[in-house]
């Protein structure tokens, strides 16, 4: 028995090729999937039928020949499909597939790759947070409309109360619809302005074929709107944390006066609770300045370790990668907790280079913590934004292709980064306990 590959038909039926072994794509080299680098398909986690491209997997089990194109089966022109895995859950391989040209840009999703095992969906991810902030099963969709209408009319005149409850009603964002639940981790979007100009943006229209996974906060609210609704969420929650930087937002340091007051506001109310800022961390001097004003913790938005990299990825606009590390030091240097928004693209993260880079960075840092995230974006245009020359079709088989280039495995990553760094704490949210 192995892991096969899923291929959809024009209908989105979605069916596993009995011949042949489930492949996974690392920088455009494809691997066979071993059972033991495969999870069951999480709950919630989505699959996407890839129209403009070709499923790729490799005849018979567990063999290493030529990849194959899966172009037709029964008789039916037939597609790659993907996982979007769900949150908690770092993907390791992403599904393998040839570009048509006619290849458009793929929305703004991690595409994991996914097979049919054993009866059921397997995925090639790696659970790496316990806590079930955004499992929805455990969010309760009638009262959090309830309640949205509620803190409206409790709120007549706050603005940002409105944006988030068109978050949580409109896009399910689970942010959003955890504070109307009173439960975790409240958002506190501020900024309509940007100083990157990230590929991955998901609050930016990409193309035609890539439209933005929610529109961004339009406004700038006053200091009262975000300590109230702060406030609010810390008074009902056991363990609150209050999170500037959303994705319906630019870089919140762009308004960092806005923000230096709201913390005043809420720390002059009470020391209960977590103010975290989601950030791009360009600007240490306002770092400094919001540490003061009461920021507890700091999540750095990063991709790579190395400089020309992140410069491909954010396209910095006034800063440089330099002021990111710089930031990071003083707010430790001040107690404050620091993790990184670590942005995995697996065959990119899972470089050796890149992992010798993350180890210095981490050493140089003294950061508190990793969350191990995916980057939502299409895996093979990503190489191409960094100038990374996409891998010819052939066969690698992980854990045998270490040198440089080579890569380290995922999975083998993070457990290496725990055993380098006892200390640092791994996850996928911002922590409620610091």
């Amino acid at each position: 028995m192995h892991p096969k590959p899923i291929v959809a038909d024009l209908k989105n039926r979605i069916f596993e090729v009995d011949d042949m072994t489930a492949a996974g794509m690392k920088a455009g080299k494809f691997y066979p999937l071993k059972r033991e680098e495969l999870i069951p398909l999480p709950f919630a986690s989505e699959l996407f039928a890839l129209k403009d491209r070709i499923a790729v997997g490799f005849a018979g089990a567990e063999q290493c020949s030529a990849p194959a194109s899966i172009v037709y089966f029964n008789g039916q022109r037939c597609f790659p499909v993907a996982a979007f895995v769900s949150p908690g859950y770092t993907t390791t391989f992403s599904a393998a597939y040839r570009e048509e040209k006619s290849a458009r840009l793929l929305p703004l999703f991690s595409y994991a790759a996914v097979s049919w095992y054993k009866g059921k969906f397997y995925a090639a991810a790696t659970r790496v947070e316990r806590e079930r902030r955004q499992d929805l099963r455990l969010m309760n969709t009638a009262l959090m409309h309830r309640n949205a209408a509620r803190f409206k009319k409790l709120y007549p005149h706050n603005r940002l109360i409105r944006h988030l409850a068109g978050c949580a009603r409109t896009y399910g964002c689970p942010a959003a619809t955890n504070f109307f639940l009173q439960r975790y981790e409240c958002p506190l979007p501020a900024s309509p302005y940007c100083n990157s100009a990230c590929i991955g943006c998901i609050s930016v229209k990409h193309s035609s074929s890539c439209p933005e996974v929610q529109p961004r906060i339009r406004f700038i609210p006053k200091p009262q709107e975000i300590a109230e609704v702060a406030l609010h969420h810390i008074r009902a929650v056991e363990k609150p944390v209050v999170s500037f930087g959303q994705g319906c937002e630019g870089e919140p340091l762009i308004v960092a006066d806005v923000l230096e007051q709201a913390m005043g506001l809420i720390r002059k109310e009470t020391k209960k609770g977590v103010i975290n800022l989601n950030t791009n961390a360009s600007r240490p001097d306002k770092i400094l300045r919001l540490r003061k004003a009461g920021l507890d913790s700091m999540r750095v938005s990063v991709n790579s370790a190395r400089k020309k990299f992140y410069d491909f990825y954010y396209n910095p606009k006034g800063y440089e990668f330099g002021d990111v590390i710089s930031s990071i030091k003083i707010m430790k240097r001040l107690g404050g907790f620091v993790s990184i928004n670590y942005l995995v693209m697996p065959g990119f993260t899972d470089q050796k280079e890149e992992a010798v880079a993350l180890f210095d960075f981490i050493r140089k840092t003294k950061i508190d913590m990793i969350q191990w995230r995916n980057l939502n974006y299409d895996p093979i245009d990503y190489f191409r934004k960094m100038n990374i020359n996409v891998g010819a079709d052939q066969c690698v088989r992980p854990g045998k292709h270490i040198g440089l280039p080579g890569h380290i495995g995922m999975r083998q990553l993070i457990e290496q980064t725990k055993k380098r760094f006892p200390k640092l704490r791994h996850g996928y949210f911002n922590p409620r306990d610091i």
